[in-house]
């Protein structure tokens, strides 16, 4: 019992210690490695993609997504430092690259570094678009979603650890535990963690996209269009890393009055045409 005792308090001492606040929401996060050892990891991740894909440069799409990146990151720096969170960006070193590839697909890594499958852009199919999808990849960086599920791995994993030394003396209910726990740790843990992710991540990109001066209602007709190229095939939400695309689309339809209200403390009340 004792030992239990020791394993529960040994992680909630750990959780307490590695902690760090999402400036959006003013919430703790877990933060068991920091952005000095995460963002190094991202950036050298980052460059060996570049090198093993074929990077497109000097285009009309690419310098597109240089633009648009950069407005979104100009809008994250106005909304930070008028929030009360100077400085939050000084470590960041923003990139953006256009990959060829039929993916569906974008990414921002730790650290600023973002990348577009030209497979996306049709889906995309305006500045606007790209910008929607730009402003949610970039609020997963902002946010230090990287950091927390890497953060969210090292907990599971040391929960694995500590259950079966903890119930090494009862081989019975050890059998029982290692065959149930990786399933229901994820279910009931890492799946809902990663939606709550998404989630979070469209409610700050519609408001980065506002303020970068891009239509935030285009979000949610994106998704429509997301819906469409997936043909429906989705596994169930409770099963899935994200939230379906119908509860996305709503979420996204209720969050836009949200978005241009938040804009116009920036001074912005109206929008680049969607062409």
């Amino acid at each position: 019992m004792n030992l239990k005792k020791t394993l529960v308090s040994f992680v909630i001492i750990a959780i307490i210690s590695s902690c760090a606040t999402n400036p959006f929401t003013g919430k703790k996060t877990m933060a068991f490695v920091g952005n000095d050892q995460l963002f190094p990891m991202a950036f050298a991740q980052y460059n060996q993609v570049l090198g093993e894909n074929n990077v497109i440069t000097g285009t009309k799409d690419s310098d597109m997504i240089t633009r648009v990146g950069q407005r979104i990151a100009v809008a994250a720096e106005r909304w930070l430092n008028a929030n009360g969170h100077q400085g939050y960006l000084d470590d960041y070193k923003w990139e953006y690259k256009l990959i060829q590839s039929e993916q569906v697909n974008a990414w921002c890594m730790p650290g600023g570094k973002i990348a577009f499958y030209t497979g996306i852009l049709p889906i995309a199919q305006n500045e606007t678009g790209v910008a929607a999808i730009m402003g949610h990849e970039v609020a997963h960086a902002l946010a230090n979603h990287g950091q927390q599920r890497m953060s969210a791995s090292y907990l599971q994993q040391g929960l694995a650890v500590a259950g079966n030394i903890a119930l090494s003396n009862d081989q019975q209910a050890l059998g029982i535990f290692n065959q149930s726990y990786g399933v229901v740790s994820n279910v009931a843990g890492m799946l809902p963690f990663s939606r709550g992710h998404e989630t979070e991540a469209d409610k700050i990109g519609v408001i980065l996209m506002a303020i970068a001066g891009y239509n935030p209602d285009e979000a949610a007709e994106l998704w429509k269009r997301m819906k469409a190229n997936s043909g429906g095939q989705a596994p169930p939400e409770f099963l899935s890393t994200h939230p379906s695309n119908d509860t996305r689309i709503s979420n996204l339809q209720t969050l836009a009055p949200t978005a241009k209200s938040e804009a116009k403390k920036f001074g912005v009340t109206s929008f680049r045409p969607i062409n």
